[in-house]
């Protein structure tokens, strides 16, 4: 159930990340938050033909799920944007301080994670044979799908559309990029090297891994290798990948510093004008009540 997209490493000035969990392709970020989960049963659907036990009890998780973050990871947001608002209007964009937001955004995904595990687990165990080869195919038809996508063409080709990509999501936070940040752009895109091809290795040697545990789904050691995937993902995408998202991650620091240094007072009030707009939208998500949804997940965890 989890996926992991090149889009997550381009996280622009540690808002983007936030958005695309929002489904931002959405013109609403409260309307997206609201039908998230029907996203997630989408997205499982693409992969999985399920039985409508299997329906009812994902979408019953997904209730739980999305009752315990509205209550309890939504006020940690608001508090996280609320200084970053003050750091925009004060022009605080040095490396430590974008370090700083970048490590709290990060910081937001495991908690996450740990609660989507038994969900995910449930789910798992409960596949038929014939899921699981249903899943084996879509799974390697997504993946030849994104190599097909994000591979094409020779190198410059690559490095253009990755310049692109990078170019059309600053300019949602920023505003029209002048020539000096198109430029910050087009270089950084350039020193990326191998970084799709990794990932893509990545995400194939984590699936490969996800199937074999599959073929132990019924043996009692399975929520165990469940819970290993998904909260200890890098490990099984290799070294390869780790080195890569640790330098990525870094070298994105590096560009929103220099980035922001290139803006102008106009851009700068559009990202705070952005900021300002999705902290409400948090505002008028936050929930009540979500402790005893949170405990009863942990009892189930627990089990």
């Amino acid at each position: 159930m989890i996926r992991t997209h090149p889009r997550q490493r381009l996280t622009w000035l540690a808002l983007l990340a936030i958005g695309l969990m929002m489904i931002s392709a959405c013109s609403s970020t409260r309307m997206a938050y609201r039908y998230a989960d029907w996203g997630i049963v989408w997205w499982v659907e693409d992969y999985l033909t399920l039985t409508d036990a299997q329906k009812t009890e994902l979408n019953r998780s997904l209730d739980e799920l999305r009752a315990w973050h509205c209550a309890s990871e939504l006020p940690r947001y608001q508090a996280w944007l609320d200084t970053l608002q003050d750091d925009v209007r004060a022009r605080e964009f040095s490396p430590a301080t974008l370090a700083h937001h970048q490590q709290r955004l990060f910081g937001f995904f495991p908690p996450l994670m740990t609660q989507i595990t038994p969900i995910a687990t449930r789910l798992l165990a409960s596949l038929s044979d014939a899921q699981v080869r249903e899943l084996e195919q879509n799974m390697r038809q997504r993946q030849q799908d994104l190599a097909d996508e994000y591979l094409e063409g020779d190198t410059e080709d690559r490095i253009a559309a990755r310049a692109e990509r990078t170019r059309e999501r600053a300019e949602r936070w920023l505003g029209e990029l002048n020539a000096q940040q198109r430029a910050l752009i087009a270089e950084w895109s350039e020193q990326r090297g191998r970084q799709t091809e990794i990932w893509l290795q990545g995400r194939q040697q984590w699936q490969e891994a996800l199937l074999a545990a599959l073929e132990h789904r019924h043996q009692p050691g399975f929520a165990s290798q469940v819970e290993s995937l998904i909260l200890d993902a890098e490990r099984f995408r290799g070294e390869d990948y780790r080195e890569m998202m640790a330098d990525s991650r870094a070298a994105l620091n590096a560009l929103m510093h220099e980035l922001m240094t290139a803006s102008d007072a106009i851009q700068v009030a559009h990202l705070a004008d952005r900021a300002a707009e999705l902290n409400r939208d948090f505002e008028a998500l936050t929930c009540h009540g979500g402790a005893k949804v949170a405990n009863a997940m942990d009892d189930q965890t627990v089990r």
